[in-house]
């Protein structure tokens, strides 16, 4: 596992300290002709050897097959992403390199890893948890409050598409990790800077019917989530 975490350093190091926005646009436009993409390779190479203490006679070949694995994954990446499946290209290149480094760590150290150790009564629980808290609770909150949807279609509106139901899983996951590491004062400051934000809208608004509806969804957003997280925390002891 140590020799897991070395080369996983290095590959965090390589492809998110020391890669500049400019250095990935550059790659982007001239793909192979890119000298950003050797340089890339070049740094992640000089980084295995610092961490691998230059021990190139005994794990020679792991280096070979992470750096010419890193190589093959980038420039797939390169010539298969669009413009619309970048964010997915993103974390598949991602989860392959991980992939390589799993494999070259399991060559060298005792690296087992059973899935049934991971699927426990307890990790599926929480899975379960946090798809409740996640996506049942949006469509929950969808169904009971679309029977009013007063928000009217503005063409000058501008914000982002989606962004409420991002922002409200994303309230939900907060919640419900404060809930289960019982941190509840932090539940009371993540509602107050909610309100702050939200507070701005509603007075620009003038609208009663959509203060509202904003605070109808965001009790029943905080609400569902506090007993998703009160369930959990209770069931969790007796499994």
């Amino acid at each position: 596992m140590f020799l897991f975490l070395k080369i996983l350093l290095a590959h965090i190091l390589g492809d998110f300290v020391f890669q500049s926005e400019k250095w990935v646009k550059d790659k982007e436009e001239q793909k192979i002709k890119s000298s950003k993409l050797y340089l890339h390779i070049a740094i992640h190479a000089l980084l295995l050897l610092i961490v691998l203490q230059l021990n190139l006679a005994t794990y020679g070949f792991g280096f070979i097959m992470i750096i010419i694995s890193h190589f093959i994954f980038d420039v797939a990446k390169l010539y298969f992403q669009k413009k619309k499946t970048k964010r997915v290209w993103f974390f598949i290149d991602q989860v392959l390199h991980l992939s390589a480094l799993i494999f070259v760590a399991a060559m060298y150290a005792n690296f087992n890893f059973s899935v049934e150790d991971f699927f426990t009564d307890k990790t599926l629980l929480l899975a379960i948890a946090i798809l409740l808290v996640t996506s049942v609770s949006a469509i929950i909150i969808k169904v009971f409050i679309t029977q009013w949807n007063p928000e009217s279609k503005n063409e000058n509106d501008d914000s982002l598409a989606k962004a409420g139901r991002y922002i409200g899983i994303l309230e939900r996951l907060f919640v419900f990790v404060f809930v289960i590491t019982n941190h509840w004062e932090a539940i009371g400051f993540l509602l107050a800077a909610k309100s702050v934000f939200r507070f701005g809208d509603l007075k620009s608004s003038k609208d009663r019917k959509l203060t509202e509806y904003i605070l109808i969804g965001t009790l029943l957003s905080f609400g569902l989530a506090i007993i998703i997280g009160i369930l959990y925390s209770y069931v969790v002891t007796i499994v």
